[in-house]
This record gives C-alpha cells, structure tokens and sequence, in this order.
C-alpha cells in the first residue's frame, strides 16, 4: 500500500494529542489525528517523499530475490501483496506531535509482482517445523489443547516487520516513522498501525522510557538499551570465547541466537523476582546492571569475583540483583526455584500488603529430561506456586538433537499432563518473548500458579569450549540460523525500518562495545587471585574442625615447598 504524502497531510488534523497518547490512551475522536509535514529530513533517514520516485518498501532489498522480489526465508508461507509506504516527516519548527494516525489514507495497489511471503511457520532445529500464531494465548489447564502441533507466538517475523493478524489476507498497512528514538510515539505508531498488538504494544516494557537514565547506556530509552545490551552480550561472549582459547581463562559457554531470550525475558520482569539459571542467561543478569566488569572478574577468578575463585567460569550470581549463583549439575535450580516462590507465596499470605514476586527459572530441553524437572513441576503444581518454568529450546542437548530427546510435541505438550497453564513463543523475536513473559508472570501472581514457556530458539556456537558441534551437526544448519533466524538481525531490520539505526550506527555500537570488553578483560586479568583464605570461607557460617584441619594442613605444604601465597 502507498500512502500519498499530500493527501495524508490535507486528512490529518492538526490537534496535538494530550501525554496519555503514548501510553495507549485514544483520541477523543475520530478526527483527532497527526498534522505532519514533510521536509528533507525524511531523504536523509533514506525515504522518499516525492510522489515521483519510487515508493519506500518496508522490506530489506538484501532479502529479496531476483525473481520478481521474492524473499527466501526457508519457511512455508502464504503469498500476499508487499508492503510500501511513504514516510510523513515533522517540520522542524512545529511542536513534537504524538503520532496517533487513526486511519491510513489514499491508498493505491502496489506493483503486481511486488509480493512477501509473510512466513505462517519455521524451524530452527532439524526438520521440526511449527505453525506459527499472532494470538497471544495462554493455555490454562481447563482448556483444550491446541489439535495437532502447538503453535508458537510471534509478533515479529525475520524481515524486521510485525505480523497480521492469523485471519488476514492483506499486507501490513503503510507504515508511519514516529520522531527520532521517540518511544511513546513509537509505542502509539505500533498501536494504531498493528491494533492486533495494541495490548501487548501497550504493556510492553521495552516501549517504556525509564523515569531516569539507565546507567550502563547513559540514556533512558530501553528499546535501545535492549539492542546494546544484544550486541553486548555476543561481543563479550566472542572476546571471552577467544580468550579461553589462548588459555586466559579455564572456560566458556557463549549465548550466541538466544539473546533475544535474555532482554525479552529480563525486561518483562521486576527487580524484586528471582532469577535462577542454568548456564546460558548472562543476558538476563546483564539487564538487571551487572557489569561487564563483574562478567569479567568472574571468568578471570580474580579477588573482585563475587564468588571468590570458588566456581567455574560463566557460573554467575548476584544476591544483590536476585540472581541465584549457577551450579554446574543439570536442573538442581528449577526445584530450587518452586521453594523460592512457595517462600513467596507463604509471605504474600502473612503480609498482603508485602510486594509480589515470583521465580523463574531457566532450562534448556535437555535439562526438561532430568528428574528435578518433574519433581518441579509436580510440586509447583499441586503446591501452586507463582512462578515461571522457562525453557530454551535451542535444539541440542549438548550433542543431542531434540528428535533424540523426546517423541512428542517439544516441552510445552508436558503442561497439560502436570495441570499447568503454558505458552510455545518464538524464542528470537524479542518482543514475543517480552509480552509472553510478562503475560506469565500476570498470571501467575492472580492465580497463584506455575506458567510454562517454552522458547523455540537455535544455539548458533557450540555448546561450550569443551564441545565441537561440527561433529554431530552440518554447518549449514548453523549457517542457515545465522542467514535466516538471527535474533540480532532480526532485530536489527526493525531498527532500520522505523529510522533510528542504519548501518553505520550498529557498527559505532559494536566497536564501542568490543572496546568496553577488551577493557573490561584486560582489566580483570590483571588482578591479583584472592587470598588463600577465601577458600574456606563463606562455605560455613563457623569453621568446622575438619575446615580448620584442611586449611592448616595446605599451608604447610606451600610452606615446605616454597610456593608464595597471599
């Protein structure tokens, strides 16, 4: 669809909407739109406003094909008509306007063989292949359950564009470019442009500006901190990984393809709620502040590492962030997590006036075959305790693929059997993951219940620096994850569509942060290793003998031998 730039600018009034706009708030009538204006402005973001030149298209041209604009997204989809849309722009000395269009106007039919293949299902490990929803739903235990394969929720598909609705037949509408990292008039372009979404739009945290500057991105827009904090996290885990590799540190387990699990996941939480996670969630102790510094102490053993040299890389914790420490062992953490949020629960009784929170806990589909998991599930079931079960489902249990893990219907099918409400989410759209999350956790507060999400997702590195995928999987497989299903760049085409990022500025974002990493690391192995002392402490609340007489005996060794210590 194109939408004409004069026609939309003599229908769109000039009333400027009241602050609630943004928060999802409508007009008091109809009539009350958007007055824009259009200057070179909108050339300069790389969009036309010249009814001469060729309409923008919403979708990348790096992903089309050369027959007639066809997209390869390895996945069965339903043809319709490719979105194209002209971009409104503000004129520079008028007010800041909300962006609350309510309808879309002159209206023409694009090129016949401008078509997009709006994806209706995918796959991200082996042959699997999932249909795919717009509907976020939960499914309660006194529902029926999905006929067939459980589909997964997706509000974000690979182009960087939001989907219709499951029954539409038409393409997405014109797009209209809210101001320059505007969230509110971004979060009020979302609704009206996607009404389908307009709840989750609404409630989303990630279109939320923080009250004040965050302090590791210096700014209070939290989508933008979100996209950092992605390309943060690989850089880290790319440096990190390298350095194990040259021997710096011992090891190292990388989160590359699920970031978007992280910062979707993360952000839909509150402070006071309790993380416990297997290996592969640094994502989600970043967001809550810890510090690249700290990720670094950590690996690096150092007399700044909160755990003191006690645990193996990548094994962090946080008591001050509700971040549970991580224990090698497979699932220990998820009952762990059903008597934190019994805890929980048993405090909200005694003290209702006390703030609400819940668990959650991370897992990956290997760990869902332990018999912590069961025990998990059944005790938070029958015990019905507010808490999330989060699984990732990337697809390989270290070297074994899910066709090897289970026959049935992935994780989420088990719900049903333990009387648990569930949801299956697409694992790399970020913003999916965020309304699903915060949807659980909102009905697990009401009802007192345990959730279950499993997040469909693809592990792109190898499971750890111990491991070499490349034996028990193609590397086309991997490459078609990196090509296809990039949480990242998925992420990243949204960016683009709207204006705020272009190639230039993702890459200043990356080399800032391969700066701040390096920085990091470099500093973190210079530190001297704690004391020796540290070793038998904090294990204990009082030293018992047998610690005494260990201490004792390893500092006569290093005495007889020479070997200095601290």
């Amino acid at each position: 669809m194109i939408v004409r730039p004069a026609v939309l600018a003599r229908q769109c009034s000039r009333t400027s909407l009241s602050s609630t706009a943004g928060r999802g708030v409508a007009p008091a009538s109809i009539d009350e739109q958007l007055a824009p204006s259009f200057s070179t402005a909108t050339e300069r973001r790389g969009f036309s406003t010249s009814n001469n030149n060729r309409p923008f298209s919403s979708l990348p041209h790096h992903l089309a094909r050369k027959n007639n604009g066809m997209v390869n997204v390895l996945v069965k989809s339903t043809k319709v008509p490719r979105p194209v849309a002209m971009v409104p722009e503000r004129h520079p000395s008028r007010p800041k306007l909300r962006n609350q269009l309510k309808k879309i106007v002159a209206l023409e039919t694009p090129h016949a063989n401008e078509e997009e293949h709006l994806p209706s299902r995918f796959s991200y490990a082996g042959n699997a292949s999932l249909p795919i929803t717009s509907e976020l739903k939960i499914i309660m235990p006194e529902d029926d359950v999905p006929s067939g394969i459980w589909p997964a929720f997706r509000m974000m598909d690979e182009s960087g564009n939001f989907r219709q609705p499951d029954s539409a037949r038409s393409a997405n509408p014109a797009q209209i470019i809210p101001s320059y990292h505007d969230l509110s008039e971004l979060q009020s372009a979302l609704m009206l442009q996607y009404p389908h979404f307009g709840e989750q739009f609404a409630a989303s945290g990630l279109l939320q500006p923080s009250k004040n500057d965050y302090p590791d991105t210096q700014s209070t827009n939290t989508l933008l901190r979100a996209h950092r904090h992605m390309i943060r996290l690989r850089k880290m885990d790319h440096i990190l990984h390298n350095a194990q590799r040259q021997g710096r540190i011992s090891f190292y387990m990388t989160h590359t393809g699920e970031e978007a699990i992280h910062m979707g996941s993360a952000s839909a939480l509150q402070p006071q709620d309790f993380i416990f996670a297997q290996y592969r969630e640094a994502g989600s102790l970043m967001w809550r502040g810890f510090t690249l510094e700290q990720f670094c102490n950590q690996c690096f053993s150092n007399d700044l590492d909160l755990g003191k040299g006690k645990q193996m890389p990548v094994h962090y914790g946080c008591r001050a962030l509700n971040y549970q420490t991580v224990s090698s062992p497979l699932g220990t953490q998820i009952t762990q997590a059903v008597g934190a949020a019994y805890k929980f629960k048993l405090d909200k009784m005694a003290d209702p006036e006390k703030e609400a929170a819940i668990s959650i806990v991370y897992f990956g589909d290997g760990a869902a075959s332990t018999i912590d998991f069961h025990s998990a599930c059944n005790f938070a079931a029958t015990l019905k305790t507010p808490m999330i079960f989060f699984c990732r489902n990337n697809g390989y249990a270290i070297s074994t693929p899910v066709e090897d893990q289970y026959a049935g219907d992935g994780i989420i099918s088990r719900a049903p059997g333990y009387g648990m409400a569930g949801i299956r989410v697409d694992g790399n759209d970020v913003f999916a993951v965020h309304a699903a999350v915060a949807k659980a956790r909102k009905l697990a507060l009401e009802t007192s219940a345990p959730v279950l999400i499993e997040a469909m997702t693809y592990r792109q590195g190898h499971h750890s620096t111990s491991d070499d995928s490349s034996r028990y999987r193609d590397t086309g497989e991997v490459k078609r994850a990196e090509d296809v299903s990039d949480p990242l760049v998925r992420f990243d085409r949204f960016l683009k569509h709207f204006g705020w990022l272009d190639d230039n500025a993702i890459a200043s974002i990356e080399d800032e942060e391969r700066v701040a990493v390096l920085k990091a690391m470099e500093a973190a192995e210079a530190r001297p290793d704690p004391k020796l002392d540290a070793m038998f402490e904090d294990v204990y609340h009082e030293k018992p003998p047998h610690l005494i007489r260990q201490e004792e005996e390893l500092k006569l060794h290093l005495q007889r031998h020479n070997i200095p210590h601290q």
